[in-house]
């Protein structure tokens, strides 16, 4: 197994859900967990948990600075897992496409423009990115999620290849449904495809720490999202077509009609 005792580790959205669950782990195998949420109240109760530290704030511009002084010490580990979803296209405000894209998105980069200058000069440092399969695959109901998760896996590839020879190891989590407040928050249409397959945060964190011993970029709690994967790149047209029938069915079931509902979420994981 990776070993990460002694190491400085930061999650964000770790208020609930899979970052707790992260975080759990992580102090569980040794390390001194600095925990992120824009809620005060959930970071200071799983940081007495786990034994770590509360990192309170809104991670789209966490200071990592704070989180320095917090943890006494340079960021061994990030983990960018603070995510927002709105059920919704195109008619969604400019407001919620732009939520996504700063908490899915841009919180990654900047975390990374603060960590990178000092994980270089020492030659390591972990980036792990919750991206879900929305990031290889798509979310059938929540456009502004699927794009901003497609972009986040573009970057945490973009990590990977620009700097895996400096010491800097980049892992993407893609699971599909994970039962968590996120979850529950999504409407039918939305959430009811990922229910029968939904597992619980823990086996999560399991397969992150599964994929660090093997120094695996992508890490799938849910192995058929590789399956999905590779229907996808065979034939794209067809893939897009189950999908959308897919997307049919659950629109029809859960309105009794072909009407496409826009019902609107925010949830951090």
């Amino acid at each position: 197994m990776t070993d990460v005792h002694g190491q400085r580790v930061v999650i964000t959205g770790a208020g609930r859900g899979i970052g707790a669950a992260l975080a759990e782990r992580f102090a569980a195998e040794g390390a001194l967990v600095g925990v992120n949420d824009r809620h005060p109240d959930r970071a200071a109760e799983v940081a007495a948990r786990v034994g770590g530290v509360p990192v309170p704030g809104d991670a789209a511009a966490l200071p990592l600075d704070e989180a320095r002084r917090a943890l006494g010490g340079d960021i061994d580990v990030y983990c960018a897992n603070a995510g927002v979803v709105h059920d919704g296209g195109p008619e969604l405000p400019d407001e919620q496409w732009q939520a996504a894209w700063d908490h899915n998105v841009l919180a990654h980069v900047r975390a990374a423009r603060q960590l990178l200058p000092g994980w270089l000069a020492r030659g390591r440092g972990r980036f792990v990115s919750t991206v879900s399969a929305a990031g290889l695959l798509t979310m059938v109901g929540a456009a502004p999620y699927a794009v901003s998760k497609h972009a986040a896996l573009a970057f945490a590839e973009w990590l990977a290849v620009t700097y895996r020879h400096r010491g800097v190891r980049v892992h993407a989590i893609c699971p599909r449904g994970v039962l968590t407040p996120l979850h529950q928050a999504l409407g039918n249409a939305t959430a009811v495809p990922l229910t029968s397959t939904a597992i619980g945060p823990e086996q999560v964190a399991d397969s992150l720490f599964a994929g660090m011993a093997e120094d695996r970029f992508l890490i799938l709690p849910h192995p058929e999202v590789a399956d999905h994967a590779r229907a996808r790149l065979a034939d794209h047209d067809r893939w897009l077509t189950d999908i959308n029938a897919l997307r049919r069915r659950g629109t029809e079931e859960e309105t009794g009609s072909s009407t496409d509902p826009v019902t609107n979420h925010d949830a951090s994981r």
